[in-house]
């Protein structure tokens, strides 16, 4: 099962708000089980190399199966990715920072949220986990 296009869209609605409330320009990327773009936005006033590390962060998760977050402390000094960085090559990038997380229907992962553009990818994890739960777990056909 993956996450489906209002899903997808409602999930980017409250990540929005999320980064309304905190005066923050971003971009928000929705993938689904596979990996692949399914919404997409970038805030006004969001840098364009948003549009690339929001992606990335998304399918980050979706590839490691968790939120890319608990990839922090690997690339630190000492860490087995230290100097991986941001690695961007199209739409299937490994972004090792906050602000990708997955998208749970059912105990089931549909899909993953990416952010980028908060001042800290701290502060993208924190919009994108609080969207994340807010999937409509059943859509209307």
């Amino acid at each position: 099962m993956s996450i489906s296009l209002v899903q997808a869209e409602a999930v980017v609605a409250a990540a929005r708000v999320g980064a309304d409330e905190r005066g923050v320009a971003v971009a928000f990327a929705v993938v689904d089980a596979g990996g692949n773009l399914v919404a997409f936005a970038r805030g006004d006033g969001a840098n364009l190399i948003t549009v690339d590390t929001a992606i990335g962060k998304a399918f980050t998760a979706i590839s490691i199966g968790a939120d890319s977050i608990n990839l922090t402390a690997a690339i630190q000094p000492g860490g087995p990715l230290f100097g991986t960085g941001l690695v961007l090559a199209g739409a299937r990038s490994f972004v090792p920072y906050g602000g990708g997380v997955l998208i749970r229907v059912d105990g089931r992962v549909v899909g993953a949220l990416g952010i980028a553009g908060a001042a800290s990818s701290e502060v993208d994890h924190e919009i994108a986990a609080a969207a994340a739960v807010q999937v409509p777990v059943r859509v209307a056909a």
